[in-house]
């Protein structure tokens, strides 16, 4: 192990800032959710048995504290991959294959990836066979995880393989400027990616069928007509083959765009919360949600990017995070194991754009149908979610990318009461 430098400490103490906040956080809402468990909030009583808002309680409190042990474990882990040699055992073991330097950097980080899946698989048949059939919210079967496994294998090594070939290759080739060549491929890839899912990539995990001419069917197009949204339609996935979860998302790109709802979602839900819930997700295309957020991280991604640069040329950063070589593949490595560990502190920035984009599609939604449509339909899928009633404020401030159901709720009310 190298000497430790001024990165080294700089980094570990961020990483200790960052364990001791993070772990404060959970326990403040572990101390929230159990101190209110024993009723349920007046704004939603008559609506939520007390007996439901325990089940959501309970439910909360197993989340973060598995999220808790999750995280020690991370912290342990990247320590391992860095300072404990792992990364330098990897690496030094395909450089001995005496390969290019692109396909044994192309070798390397699927190693990595794949030993992180592996450490990772025991923990996702936990969350899917322990946790969530625990609560009744399972409904996947050990055929249809492995399926999934195998099918997100091969779908992962069929289209990162070749995109990360061509990023190291212009990492090692493309001059100084590289990093905006592969910001734009990034880019490109992207878009891409958002174009192809919902016609190519989301049928092989579900199935999507077109939903049936209806009294429902006339209501959702009346409102996209009014709103002038076209898309390739309106379609209904089968969530309850795996999940007891109910959702509702828009998918797409341009003209590819879907509008998905889950199964178990339009069980639940009468036809005039399904548009209340629909004309929220409208209201995230009207307000350009979609284009700021693209905008956002495109911005982030070339700044990220312009900052990797720099530090690969920089001795220290590799010295001083435990690693022996130093060329293009390691420090992408590098930088992305590090950059949760800084990322972290600003959470709180992109949660609060997050939930400001829900206040205006919930806004918009309140223009075009009932807001209370709406909020009975948010307070069905709390109840069938499990969502706590009561977070903790902090924490739902640093973490929730919706407001919490207490604030939402309220807002909702008071559009409702001024429309």
């Amino acid at each position: 192990m190298n000497e430790l430098n001024t990165f080294s400490w700089i980094f570990l103490t961020a990483l200790g800032a960052g364990l001791v906040l993070q772990w404060w956080l959970a326990q403040r809402q572990l101390n929230a959710v159990k101190y209110h468990a024993s009723a349920v909030p007046d704004a939603f009583k008559g609506k939520i048995s007390l007996d439901a808002h325990q089940k959501a309680a309970t439910y909360t409190t197993a989340k973060v504290s598995l999220g808790q042990k999750l995280l020690l474990l991370e912290v342990v882990l990247l320590l391992v991959w860095t300072f404990g040699g792992l990364l330098n055992w990897v690496d030094a073991f395909w450089v001995e294959k005496q390969g290019s330097t692109l396909w044994t950097g192309v070798a390397v980080m699927l190693s990595v990836s794949m030993l992180g899946s592996l450490l990772d698989l025991p923990l996702s048949y936990y969350r899917t066979f322990v946790l969530e059939a625990r609560f009744g919210f399972n409904r996947t079967d050990l055929k249809t995880f492995v399926i999934d496994l195998i099918k997100g294998l091969v779908l992962s090594l069929l289209l990162g393989v070749p995109f990360l070939a061509l990023v190291l290759w212009l990492m090692g080739n493309a001059g100084q400027q590289w990093w905006l060549y592969v910001w734009m491929v990034w880019m490109g890839f992207s878009l891409l990616m958002m174009w192809a899912y919902p016609a190519f990539i989301a049928p092989l995990f579900n199935k999507f069928k077109a939903l049936e001419d209806g009294a429902l069917k006339t209501r959702i197009e009346s409102l996209l007509q009014r709103n002038d949204f076209s898309s390739q339609g309106i379609f209904i996935m089968d969530g309850s083959k795996r999940s007891g979860h109910g959702n509702a998302y828009f998918t797409g790109f341009g003209r590819n765009k879907r509008i998905v709802f889950y199964d178990t979602l339009l069980e639940g839900l009468e036809d005039g919360e399904v548009e209340a819930v629909l004309a929220h997700e409208i209201g995230h295309f009207k307000r350009k949600h979609i284009y700021k957020m693209l905008f956002s991280m495109a911005a982030f991604s070339l700044g990220g990017l312009a900052l990797l640069a720099w530090l690969m040329q920089q001795v220290w950063f590799f010295q001083g995070l435990g690693i022996n070589s130093q060329n293009t593949y390691m420090a992408l490595l590098l930088f992305m194991f590090i950059l949760p560990v800084f990322s972290v502190f600003f959470s709180p920035l992109m949660s609060l754009m997050s939930r400001k984009h829900e206040f205006e599609a919930d806004a918009f939604a309140a223009s075009q149908t009932d807001a209370q449509l709406l909020v009975t339909a948010l307070v069905k899928m709390y109840k069938e979610n499990a969502s706590t009633l009561t977070p903790d404020p902090i924490y739902s401030l640093f973490y929730d990318s919706h407001p919490s159901a207490p604030v939402r709720i309220a807002h909702l009310n008071q559009l409702s009461a001024t429309t």
